[in-house]
């Protein structure tokens, strides 16, 4: 049997990457990014339009200070906006810069990673917005058969 190199290793474990065999880390991935919080720190930071109900998500990325973060993301608890922010940079998605004033300035912004992750979960938002009114009909629906 060859040996193979470590880098030879990690290209045939890339190939072997199946998210539906039960120990594959793109699983665990998979279960990360599918996220709300996550769906939404990247939407939030991937457009640099003021956010309006039924907006789309337009323009380029921009950098956001967590407090700017926190306002714009209505319902997300402080524990739950650091730990999403957290787990995105560790996977490289996000950037945090801190600016050592008083108080201390954090900022953060995607990386190139993270803003191609972007580009495929503004169509999911989008999507949800655009037929909410679809769905809940479908559960009424749906609720009114099922009792």
């Amino acid at each position: 049997m060859a040996t193979m190199t470590a880098a030879q290793q990690r290209a045939q474990a890339k190939v072997e990457y199946d998210a539906f065999v039960a120990a594959c880390p793109s699983r665990k991935l998979l279960d990360r990014i599918s996220s709300k919080w996550v769906t939404l720190v990247l939407s939030a930071l991937g457009s640099d339009s003021t956010h309006r109900p039924g907006a789309e998500c337009t323009g380029g990325p921009r950098v956001m200070r967590y407090s700017e973060l926190q306002r714009q993301l209505a319902g997300v608890s402080q524990k739950m906006l650091t730990q999403t922010l957290r787990s995105l940079e560790r996977d490289g998605l996000v950037s945090r810069t801190v600016v050592p004033t008083v108080p201390v300035t954090v900022s953060y912004e995607l990386t190139g990673l993270g803003l191609s992750l972007y580009e495929m979960t503004r169509g999911l938002k989008a999507w949800a917005e655009t037929h909410m009114d679809d769905v809940l009909a479908h559960r009424e629906t749906y609720d009114s058969h099922a009792g």
